[in-house]
């Protein structure tokens, strides 16, 4: 299927500040990572592509997840390997909109909101009171570059530096904050 907007979750990290893999966290009577498809599908992404790595095994045991799930082998080695997987996964689609599984008050509202800008040649993300912040919609002429880029713990933000990015004000539908720790849940 060509067009739309994909949607990629990344939760793949072993949690180290979290103390356990993020996408194993209890979370509204599930797991994080459940909320966080269930977002992405809400807000109109079709197809879903989540990114597993620590704990891959007792996430499968524990929940049945929607679309394409894949495994980084190398999740250890940070947030850019599974951006990578992620992207060399996805089907043909116009964008692809990636948030990650530590984002829990990003709402459908918000991946509504950048996936009206879906197109091949975009590059747009969510900010917070003009603080970038996920979740990031990239179109298809990108995925190589950022694939090519990404590394370690940056993700995507070395190609959007060189790029230019449409900022996409968030602030009055989402929270952006990273739940590193678990009162970050609270």
């Amino acid at each position: 299927m060509t067009g739309g907007v994909a949607g990629l979750l990344l939760a793949a990290g072993g949690g180290r500040r979290f103390g356990m893999p993020k996408a194993l966290v209890p979370y509204r009577g599930g797991l994080l990572v459940e909320h966080a498809l269930a977002t992405l599908a809400a807000g109109g992404c079709d197809p879903l592509v989540v990114v597993l790595g620590a704990g891959a095994d007792e996430v499968r045991a524990r929940v049945a997840l929607p679309g394409l799930v894949v495994e980084n082998p190398d999740w250890a080695s940070g947030m850019g390997s599974s951006l990578r997987v992620g992207l060399a996964a996805l089907d043909p689609a116009d964008a692809v909109v990636v948030l990650t599984v530590d984002t829990p008050g990003v709402t459908a509202a918000a991946i509504r909101r950048l996936a009206e800008r879906t197109a091949p040649d975009v590059l747009a993300r969510a900010t917070y009171d003009g603080v970038p912040g996920h979740p990031v919609l990239i179109g298809r002429a990108h995925w190589a570059g950022v694939a090519e880029l990404a590394d370690g713990d940056t993700g995507a933000r070395p190609y959007l530096a060189r790029h230019p990015v449409a900022a996409v004000p968030c602030e009055d539908v989402a929270d952006g904050a990273d739940a590193d720790r678990p009162e970050d849940l609270r």
